[in-house]
């Protein structure tokens, strides 16, 4: 497992930022994970719950299958190995589930020794994947911080409470806050690809804990850490450990301790503030879950899982990397937006690689795209690259394509696109280089600052004046052979 290599900007030089996530995915099954309970999200409060997930006297839990093949699945696409599993009673004070304890897995999780890889090739370890039940939600009323310190009272709704969990431990690999919100922008493009989870941060059902230490460069011992609870955005995820790194160093370069604890991420205040002393595995009092058995998959079972996976977002970079001739890291974009099968079928079909890919990062982020026809992208490409239309004439007739769902051709006909003659083009920029001497004799005479900002000007002159029908690549050509003709 590697490590990653770039050091975040807010921690000061001579220091290294120490990082390991904790996700936690609600799982995509119909019922809740041990009862018959719904498993929706926006219900009315305490309306998803019945018996078991109330913790009622003399329930019993029953295990979900579903919950167990989407771990499965998960564990297989994260490259773990899937275990004989058990679960465990987490003991801890939970005002938020009925029962007072959380069904879990402790020293035997279903998924184990996996890694992660990043679009830029980093493999990121996965120390394990295991089941668990969700908690409910409180909600802390008549207070300034929505925290239970100032709150008057609380509420609380059990309608998560018993939601099928995975939670996903990494190990301490990550070394920025870049790489952490991409590690887990990456899981969750596998979460959702596989259909195990729908990813949705802003309903909660995807949510991380970052655990954050510091230690001098060189040194080979791990920080004190401090875990940022139920970070629920890629954004404050990044802010909240370029912050955390910071305020770990310099308690320590003041001469001050970091104490182990939990923190949480305040967005509002850009700050994490500390919530209780971080517990050890033995303050929880785990112990085996009497009332269900070890669950073993049939190895038929988990073959059978592998072999409907789909493909992932790595192998569909490194195969669209394959073709276009670049790294996996340059076809990212394509990869995420859910065009990299237009993209690979338009360069099967022998369109220009670099253009596709240009194409598909700036002029495609648009609805619909992903229905667009890879010939007729692949026509309008060599199009573009054959001189028949120009960069501005191709981006116009490509979101025609989007939205109306015309070939390239009927669409420049219409457009009256027609390619320039160079004689015709040479002859409208030296109309414009006449017309504006000035501004030629700053350019011929100046450095390569001011040539590329006249040159620009020149460009835009020659584009307004053809209506965009310019080729841009001829135009600076054009403008090249005069000024070494003029130097």
């Amino acid at each position: 497992m590697s490590d990653s290599g770039t050091n975040d900007a807010a921690v000061p030089a001579g220091w290294e930022v120490v990082i390991g996530l904790e996700v936690h995915a609600e799982l995509a099954t119909a019922t809740k994970m041990f009862c018959g309970a719904p498993n929706q999200f926006g219900g009315e409060p305490n309306t998803n719950v019945d018996p078991v997930s109330l913790g009622l006297p003399g329930t019993l839990p029953v295990l979900n299958r579903k919950a167990v093949e989407l771990a499965i699945r998960t564990g297989l696409a994260l490259h773990c190995s899937v275990q004989r599993s058990i679960f465990a009673r987490k003991n801890y004070f939970y005002p938020d589930m009925p029962k007072d304890y959380q069904i879990s897995q402790y020293d035997q999780p279903i998924n184990v020794d996996g890694w992660l890889e990043l679009p830029d090739g980093t493999r990121i370890g996965i120390e394990r994947a295991h089941l668990e039940e969700d908690t409910g939600k409180s909600t802390h009323m008549g207070g300034a911080s929505g925290r239970i310190q100032d709150a008057g009272y609380s509420l609380v709704d059990y309608n998560r409470a018993g939601v099928p969990l995975l939670e996903i431990v990494g190990r301490p690999d990550l070394r920025s806050a870049e790489h952490a919100r991409q590690y887990v922008s990456e899981l969750r493009a596998i979460l959702v690809a596989i259909g195990a989870s729908d990813g949705k941060m802003e309903e909660g059902s995807m949510r991380v804990d970052a655990n954050v230490s510091v230690r001098r460069e060189g040194a080979s011992e791990y920080g004190l850490r401090c875990e940022i609870k139920n970070v629920n955005s890629l954004r404050s995820l990044g802010r909240a450990i370029e912050y955390e790194a910071r305020r770990q160093v310099d308690l320590i370069e003041s001469g001050e301790r970091v104490h182990q604890e939990t923190r949480h991420w305040d967005e509002a205040a850009g700050v994490t503030r500390p919530g209780r002393s971080k517990e050890d595995a033995e303050d929880y009092r785990y112990f085996p879950e009497p009332d269900l058995v070890p669950v073993d998959p049939d190895p038929a079972w988990i073959d059978e899982i592998r072999a409907a996976l789909p493909a992932l977002p790595a192998d569909r970079r490194h195969r669209l990397a394959e073709a276009a001739s670049v790294e996996p890291g340059d076809v990212a974009i394509a990869v995420e937006r859910e065009l990299d099968d237009l993209a690979l079928a338009a360069i099967v079909a022998g369109a220009d690689a670099t253009r596709v890919l240009t194409h598909v990062e700036h002029n495609l982020a648009v609805e619909g795209a992903e229905k667009l026809d890879p010939a007729a992208f692949a026509e309008l490409v060599t199009m573009e690259t054959g001189g028949e239309l120009s960069a501005t004439q191709t981006k116009q007739v490509l979101a025609d394509m989007v939205a109306t769902g015309k070939g390239p051709r009927e669409i420049a006909a219409e457009r009256g696109f027609e390619a320039m003659d160079t004689s015709e083009l040479a002859a409208t920029l030296d109309g414009i280089i006449a017309a504006n001497a000035d501004v030629w004799a700053e350019l011929v005479a100046g450095d390569d600052k001011a040539r590329k900002k006249k040159t620009g000007f020149f460009v835009g002159q020659v584009m307004q004046a053809t209506k965009g029908q310019a080729d841009g690549k001829v135009v600076n050509k054009l403008l090249a052979e005069r000024i070494a003709a003029a130097g």
